[in-house]
């Protein structure tokens, strides 16, 4: 049978239905064949479909510059602050100095206390053995907040004061050089013995020094009873210098914490990514310093128990004096997690704890030093909290508005188009001839 195609024809003869590079369709793709002006924000693309019909669609707006982000100074030297881990922007440094105002409003109600109770004891005699016991208490807290800042807690610092006593009470008619350079001597060799494990095998500083202060405690169960101090010395004669030293110290080391570069130094082994991956050569001499210089402090207090107090020294283990240091220091504001910490806390915190062991013992009240360490550590680490969730950096916290609006890039024209796409049928089909189609057409016979 011989067919009129014509109607069957829905585009020009001159376009290739089927291998074109004009795609009608635009839902197929906006190709570059249609007949568009891209030199105008409203050009109209114009494609043929069947029947001879046009769609129209608007092309989106020409792209406007892209403009660049502005960056401060003040916002680089945050980014390049701790390169590769750690949180951009300046602790908040306010958190610290509204909680030491609630420690000295505390140290000033004990103080209230005592004297309005007990008079005495803060006059004579026993104000300078109150200083020296509150010096010896600082030494610990000291050494606690040291290395709670360089994220490797010393848990030897108790039982290392306790040999130290002991040996001081023992060894202490031959004189006080003599008496504490082996001690001193020792206590270093118990710094560096962790700082190799903490470093070298980049394990947590809490189970080293816990392992080293277990060895600690073998040396002192040699003893079986307490242990009367055999020489003379009195630091009660030397009290205020001693306070004074210690606290000088505290509060400098608390202020040169406060810079940003030293901080971030000080706490670089605070892990920030996967445990255990090293921190590099400068956080790694940064612990030694603290464990050891921590290890130091604590002899130095065992020697200021041993020899400003009133008694033999007694074989404990030290556990409860590791509490009591740490709780402290916690309470002080230095971070369990590390790096971050007050100015004046573990000061404040130190004569606050030593205020309230000597008006607890002059009322007879009956507390155990472990006990208390246990509610010294708990409110520590509500501190820790506290300090943690805001004193992080301002920058992280709450990101300033410092980008530029930009204009949402411009999808391809052909997702514009199919977004509403023409109709791509004619509502009517075209006319036909009768004669081709009539009834005569299918009468007729075969040929």
């Amino acid at each position: 049978m011989a067919y009129d195609d014509s109607i069957y024809r829905r585009r020009d003869p001159g376009i290739d239905p089927v291998g074109t590079s004009e795609r009608e369709d635009p839902r197929y793709g906006g190709d570059p064949g249609y007949d568009a002006d891209p030199r105008t924000s409203s050009s109209h693309l114009t494609g043929r479909f069947m029947g001879g019909e046009s769609a129209t669609v608007s092309d989106p707006d020409p792209v406007a510059p892209t403009r660049r982000r502005n960056v401060s100074p003040a916002a680089l030297e945050n980014v390049f602050d701790d390169p590769a881990h750690g949180e951009p922007g300046r602790d908040r440094i306010g958190v610290h100095l509204l909680w030491e105002l609630v420690l000295l409003v505390v140290v000033a109600v004990l103080l209230f206390l005592c004297n309005r109770d007990y008079p005495d004891l803060l006059r004579g005699a026993q104000r300078e053995s109150l200083l020296v016991f509150g010096t010896a208490i600082g030494l610990l807290t000291l050494g606690a907040g040291l290395t709670l800042r360089t994220a490797a807690p010393n848990l030897a610092l108790g039982p290392v004061a306790v040999a130290a006593a002991l040996h001081f009470a023992e060894n202490s008619d031959r004189g006080v050089v003599s008496a504490m350079l082996p001690a001193l001597v020792a206590g270093v060799g118990v710094g560096l013995v962790i700082a190799i494990l903490v470093v070298g095998f980049h394990v947590p500083g809490w189970a080293a020094s816990l392992a080293a202060g277990l060895a600690v405690i073998v040396f002192i169960e040699q003893r079986s009873a307490p242990v009367d101090v055999q020489g003379e010395y009195d630091p009660t004669r030397h009290a205020v210098y001693l306070f004074a030293g210690f606290a000088a110290v505290a509060v400098l080391a608390g202020l040169f914490g406060t810079v940003k570069t030293v901080r971030r130094a000080v706490g670089r082994f605070r892990p920030v990514a996967d445990p255990a991956l090293r921190r590099g050569g400068g956080a790694g001499f940064i612990v030694t310093f603290g464990l050891v210089v921590s290890t130091v402090f604590a002899v130095a207090a065992g020697m200021l128990l041993a020899a400003g107090g009133t008694g033999p020294v007694p074989p404990t283990t030290g556990i409860e004096w590791t509490g009591l240091a740490f709780g402290a220091a916690l309470l002080g504001g230095a971070s369990a997690f590390g790096r971050r910490g007050g100015i004046a806390g573990g000061m404040l915190a130190a004569v606050a704890l030593a205020l309230f062991i000597r008006y607890a013992d002059e009322r007879n009240l009956d507390i155990a030093p472990a006990a208390l360490a246990a509610v010294l550590v708990t409110a520590g680490l509500v501190v820790t909290r506290l300090v943690e969730a805001n004193g992080r950096p301002r920058s992280y916290a709450e990101p300033e508005r410092d980008w530029v609006e930009e204009p949402e890039t411009p999808r391809a024209s052909w997702d514009t188009a199919q977004a509403s796409p023409p109709e791509p049928w004619t509502s009517t089909l075209p006319s036909q001839q009768t004669d081709r189609w009539g009834g005569d057409r299918w009468d007729a016979p075969d040929r």
